[in-house]
């Protein structure tokens, strides 16, 4: 920033003389007696010493403007871009000139003709930057709409530089000239509201379903079985739930179609929903011994027997691109089996094979350990309901379950809102979304296109951490984490961390912060902290790979 300090010390004895003069041409007016400014009438209206109402057609003359100008001039230097004797000095525009814009509605330097980063909606227009600017190039506060400045160690403080304490002499005189501030009236701008203190507007109230109505079968979903049976597929993969929840085997199970949910809360791992082994409890507890040289039905008793037991060893050979064999349950899956099976995440879903491939009525079969595929001649594999036929032959509970207030399920119950900017205007829900961070400033916009979700203060690494700049992107996302190391020969160890986003390989992260509410200050090891209701809906909002601008 180019600061607007002048010498003065040519100009005094002018200044002094016009000063005088003008209070004179006050005084004559009896300015001094009015609580408004002087005024004169620029037409001989005024007889026998009574004033006219310019209203019967006298027009005032504000004759203190032109008095305030002529001192301007003399103490700045004339208006128009008058140069200096000594230096080539060019005034600025009069701090109090009207803004101007440019055909894009850019707010125009009146000093130099340029367009500001900073439109007329209050937008950033050079979003690499993305600084706010009053009409004279000041730097604005956000958060204050006040012009800034810098201190002698580099800090930004209010713009409100006093006048120069020298002496103004004129040819040996003595005199000192009263100390007069020439701070440029500030322009500010009124978009420039206190950042807001939470989440972007029609956040705060949405938040999904926890529980949904299947009309179809007349159940519902709830809670983590929601939670899995959409993160698994749904209805494709998983079919509808067929029973309520009850108890089974010491845990809350439900019935779908294609398989059963069973509710582990003690599960180590933190995984609390497991697919049941459906397709083990149709082994059969005995194996027939069956030659299968008698009629067709008894030849596929035969063969479906033989399907259970694991390949001898002679029968396995090196997998390929159409056979692989499964140690871990001694069978292999071949064709499009194979390809159905590895698509589908393997046994993450349907489990390990535990039959070969075999036919009963010109279908091919094959059991896992949670579920059964079928084929008829080329068609693709499909899923086989193996959760209603345990559901028949185990004679449960199908008793449906009242809706109540109950939403229908929809996928749509489960997008948020459109966000609104700042401004409560609807951004684009096709936008990028990205956030630009300001060191300088200690504050961060988050955009969705081009419109501004959220802005407010953060607070980013301190002189002996600071944050990188630069352009990001978010490698990774976790829900909470303990943060504990040594930088700089520091030990920290911050438990519960929430909302983590990590935007470099070296531990950079923006994330919610519940031990500090300094926020507008340096206060981190270099990450990014924000408050927590921002975190949270951050968290939400920003994708993997989200663009994270970092400016100085």
């Amino acid at each position: 920033m180019v600061m607007r300090g002048r010498r003065r010390s040519s100009r005094g004895a002018t200044f002094l003389a016009l000063l005088v003069a003008g209070s004179t041409l006050l005084g004559s007016l009896g300015a001094a007696a009015l609580p408004h400014p002087a005024y004169a009438q620029d037409q001989g209206d005024v007889s026998q010493g009574e004033w006219v109402d310019p209203g019967t057609g006298g027009q005032w003359t504000n004759v203190g403007n032109a008095v305030d100008q002529a001192i301007n001039d003399a103490w700045n230097g004339p208006a128009d871009g008058a140069t200096t004797s000594d230096g080539g000095w060019v005034d600025p525009a009069p701090a109090d000139a009207a803004p101007t814009y440019d055909a894009n509605g850019n707010l125009i330097d009146p000093n130099t003709g340029t367009p500001l980063a900073i439109g007329a909606d209050g937008s950033p227009i050079d979003a690499a930057r993305g600084l706010y600017y009053d009409a004279n190039g000041n730097l604005i506060d956000p958060a204050t709409g006040l012009a800034m400045t810098w201190d002698e160690n580099g800090q930004l403080v209010p713009m409100n530089a006093p006048a120069d304490s020298a002496a103004t002499a004129d040819a040996g005189a003595t005199a000192e000239a009263a100390p007069v501030d020439d701070t440029p009236e500030l322009v500010t701008t009124p978009w420039l509201a206190p950042p807001p203190s939470g989440p972007p507007p029609g956040f705060q109230n949405w938040s999904p379903p926890r529980t949904v109505y299947i009309p179809e079968t007349k159940q519902s979903i709830d809670g983590v079985f929601l939670d899995a049976w959409r993160n698994w597929g749904g209805v494709e993969s998983w079919g509808n739930p067929i029973t309520p929840e009850f108890q089974e085997n010491g845990y809350v199970v439900q019935y779908y179609d294609f398989g059963r949910f069973e509710y582990h809360p003690d599960d180590p791992d933190g995984v609390v929903v497991h697919f049941g082994d459906l397709g083990e409890q149709m082994r059969p507890f005995v194996l027939p011994r069956v030659s299968g040289t008698g009629s067709a039905a008894a030849n596929e008793a035969a063969l479906t027997a033989r399907a259970w037991e694991p390949l001898a060893p002679e029968e396995i050979r090196p997998d390929s691109d159409t056979w692989r064999y499964v140690p871990e349950t001694g069978h292999a899956v071949a064709g499009a089996f194979k390809t159905f099976w590895e698509a589908t995440g393997e046994a993450g879903y349907l489990g390990n094979p535990i039959t070969e491939q075999y036919k009963l009525d010109g279908v091919t079969y094959q059991v896992f350990e949670r579920g059964k595929l079928s084929q008829k001649g080329a068609e693709s594999p499909t899923i086989v309901p193996i959760g209603k036929m345990m559901v028949e032959r185990l004679r449960l509970d199908t008793t449906p379950t009242a809706q109540g207030d109950l939403p229908v399920y929809s996928e749509d119950l489960f997008t948020p809102p459109p966000a609104a900017t700042v401004s409560g205007v609807p951004a684009d829900p096709n936008g990028e979304r990205w956030v630009l961070v300001n060191i300088t400033l200690q504050y961060l916009w988050a955009y969705q296109g081009d419109q501004v979700l959220w802005q407010g203060y953060i607070s980013t690494g301190t002189a002996k951490y600071e944050t990188p700049t630069g352009t990001f992107h978010v490698l990774s996302k976790l829900p909470s984490q303990t943060m504990e190391g040594v930088l700089g020969g520091e030990y920290y160890n911050v438990p519960d961390v929430p909302d983590v986003m990590y935007f470099t390989d070296l531990g950079h992260a923006l994330h919610g912060t519940y031990w500090h509410n300094n926020f507008g200050t340096p206060m981190s090891h270099g990450c990014v902290n924000l408050p927590m209701d921002v975190a949270a809906w951050m968290y939400q909002w920003a994708p993997m790979g989200m663009r994270v601008e970092i400016t100085k």
